[in-house]
């Protein structure tokens, strides 16, 4: 079985927009059924799951956007940047989208921060979330290995980087973080390149890493939050990846009670990316069971 790539042209030309807090946001939505919210990673966007896109479409409402300063939204030059006023972002869009009812949640890297903030206030009371399901990303600051071009982009000197960083600098850096057998294409690269670059993004990349220390603020809250067991978590791993790699599936088995992971062996830090099928076939599993948890609830 083999999933077909939506151009990026294409895919341009079906996003909605939407103003957030002074702010033009892309956004994407398609399919009928529960909603299901899909959350980008650094430095990308929410073409990244492309290739899942029309398969969940046909089982579910995927909502998806551009978070603030990726992609086609706006990338406002002196902002602050937050994972939490991303959270706030997803709530904005699918009250847009009048969805009042529990939300599914399939995050990756950046985005798994922000769906732990989700995951908090589900906890808090202030949001409602039906599942979460992550893909690579920093869930334990104690476990990231940041690369070094994100160490630059930290240092008092990150200004500059973002400066000079290129469509070469990306090919170098995620040669680096992608499964040996699972790089992306030059197109793909090209397109990647597209949506950095789009809005003059490089110069807000040192502005956008900040992330990085605000996962350390967060850190007894979120994990609090994952370890309460208030929702069906699942953890979808590349194992090639080195910044969040087989050594983050350790340490969330390690603290999260009743740990379901999946180690996907050869494949790095993209899994949409680099495995789509295989990894559909993993969150069909996860969903599959939650429903057939529900029939047994219902039947007792």
């Amino acid at each position: 079985m083999r999933i077909a790539e939506i151009p990026l042209s294409v895919w341009r030309k079906r996003g909605h927009e939407l103003v957030f807090r002074g702010q033009t946001i892309r956004y994407w939505v398609a399919g009928q059924g529960e909603p299901l919210l899909l959350i980008h990673g650094f430095p990308t966007a929410s073409w990244d799951w492309n290739y899942l896109w029309q398969p969940l479409a046909q089982r579910y409402r995927v909502i998806a956007c551009d978070m603030l300063g990726f992609g086609d939204s706006a990338k406002p030059r002196d902002h602050k940047y937050s994972l939490v006023e991303q959270a706030d972002l997803q709530q904005a869009l699918l009250a847009h989208l009048q969805i009042d009812q529990p939300v599914h949640v399939l995050a990756h890297d950046y985005g798994d921060s922000v769906a732990q903030e989700l995951l908090a206030r589900h906890c808090e009371q202030t949001f409602e979330l039906a599942s979460c399901v992550f893909l690579n990303g920093g869930l334990f600051p104690e476990t990231h290995r940041a690369l070094f071009i994100q160490k630059l982009l930290l240092s008092p000197v990150g200004w500059m980087i973002g400066r000079v960083f290129d469509r070469a600098s990306l090919d170098k850096d995620f040669s680096r973080i992608f499964g040996v057998d699972t790089r992306p294409s030059e197109s793909e690269l090209d397109d990647f390149w597209s949506l950095i670059a789009a809005n003059s993004g490089p110069r807000i990349l040192h502005r956008l890493i900040n992330y990085i220390p605000e996962r350390i603020q967060q850190r007894e809250r979120w994990v609090s939050a994952m370890q309460q067991n208030q929702v069906p978590l699942k953890l979808i791993n590349g194992a090639a990846d080195p910044v969040s790699g087989s050594h983050m599936v350790q340490r969330y088995s390690e603290l999260i009670p009743n740990p379901d992971t999946v180690l996907l062996h050869g494949i790095g830090r993209y899994p949409h990316t680099e495995a789509p099928v295989l990894l559909l076939r993993h969150y069909s599993a996860f969903r599959a069971s939650l429903g057939a948890c529900r029939e047994l609830v219902a039947a007792s």
